[in-house]
């Protein structure tokens, strides 16, 4: 069973990534369409401006099929629009290193400049943030599924121990049964 089988389709995680992938997306969208409404020419590197950064008919290009690629991301939802969000995101941060050093050169045919290496290393840290929420972190609750498939052995106790307090009679709300270590009795019973 892979990782990415295991977030179920309603879970609350999808809502986090669907929302963060068409919110990122919309708003690359917004910007290279304004690139394209400023006819601005393919490989210009004259300082077109927009918003507050430079631009050019290819950065307008790549920002609207991105920002397309996200919102679909967002249709889809789930597990892809997470992965689509951390993959995005790395782009982004990549992208503002690797223009930091061609910024003044030949290379820098997308016309960045330092506000656009700002851009792309805000933006590419919040895609980020939408794709790796709730996947990567210390302190993941223990009905996530991530938390389940990192540790299958304590999530298959507390899932016997949920059964047992059902079957039992007991509320769900009780702390699972497995919490302490192997042959170690409650305090209580100490």
């Amino acid at each position: 069973m892979k990782l990415s089988d295991e977030l179920p389709v309603d879970h609350r995680l999808a809502t986090v990534y669907r929302y963060g992938a068409a919110l990122c997306g919309v708003a690359l969208l917004v910007f290279g369409i304004l690139g394209f409404a400023d006819r601005l020419s393919p490989f210009d590197t004259n300082g077109g401006t927009i918003a507050g950064l430079t631009t050019n008919g290819a950065l307008s290009l790549v920002s609207v099929l991105v920002g397309l690629a996200l919102i679909a991301g967002g249709v889809v939802g789930g597990n892809f629009a997470s992965t689509l969000n951390m993959t995005v995101g790395t782009l982004f941060l990549i992208s503002g290193f690797a223009h930091i050093f061609i910024m003044d050169k030949a290379a820098n045919f997308l016309d960045f400049g330092m506000p656009n290496v700002l851009f792309s290393f805000v933006m590419g840290l919040v895609i980020l943030t939408f794709g790796m929420y709730g996947r990567v972190t210390g302190r993941l609750p223990h009905d996530n599924p991530y938390w389940r498939r990192r540790h299958p052995r304590e999530a298959a106790r507390e899932s016997i121990a949920r059964r047992r307090a059902v079957t039992s009679g007991a509320t769900a709300d009780a702390p699972p049964a497995t919490a302490l270590p192997r042959g170690a009795a409650p305090r209580s019973a100490r």
